[in-house]
């Protein structure tokens, strides 16, 4: 998650603290119309067209599993932060969404599988990303999908991941990784963006 007017923020913050006013931002709580519907459209290239388990890791305020509830998913939600898990438990309320309070890097949900796992804005705050994809890339079935959504943010000192290096610690785990560049869509963030902002889709065979 990130919480700032350039999208950068420290490992560490108190997300806890931060949770009523988390969907203030334009791309964080989707109260625009015309940023939802850029979100809902992306979403809905990116997630499978049959109705299937989606797994949002650092959901936040649960507006992307929202979104993809609303597209006939089954939403599982885990974020760090009680807060913000009871904030999204309030905005899916009546969904077929269930959120957990745990460590997106190793979220509590025992053996179950899903179609696919949904980060935003998360893998680049995490001490071991390739561990980290290892460990996602286990909780897919067959033919799931990761749907990651990064970026570099900042000028003095960058913070995130260079689409290149996940891409890279992609490549052995997926058959296919499609990459989409964001930063010039200004729809999706409210605002015209300078900085690296991309999804990267990844199937497993």
């Amino acid at each position: 998650m990130v919480n700032d007017s350039d999208g950068t923020t420290a490992p560490g913050i108190d997300w806890d603290a931060l949770a009523a006013a988390f969907d203030d931002e334009p791309d964080h709580g989707l109260r625009d119309a015309d940023v939802r519907r850029a979100w809902a459209a992306r979403l809905r290239s990116w997630l499978p067209a049959r109705a299937g388990d989606v797994l949002d890791l650092g959901c936040g305020t649960g507006s992307l599993s929202l979104l993809a509830a609303e597209q006939g998913h089954r939403v599982t939600g885990v974020d760090l932060s009680p807060a913000m898990v009871e904030l999204a438990r309030a905005k899916l309320a009546g969904r077929d969404a269930v959120f957990l309070t745990g460590d997106a890097a190793a979220p509590p949900v025992g053996g179950r599988r899903y179609d696919t796992v949904l980060v935003r804005h998360v893998l680049w705050t995490l001490p071991d990303p390739a561990g980290v994809l290892r460990h996602w890339r286990e909780l897919l079935r067959p033919g799931g999908r990761l749907v990651l959504v990064e970026g570099v943010w900042g000028t003095v000192a960058p913070a995130g991941i260079p689409v290149g290096r996940l891409t890279a610690l992609l490549a052995p785990l997926a058959g296919q990784v499609r990459v989409e560049r964001l930063s010039h869509d200004p729809s999706l963030w409210g605002r015209e963006v300078a900085d690296e902002r991309y999804a990267v889709i990844a199937t497993t065979e």
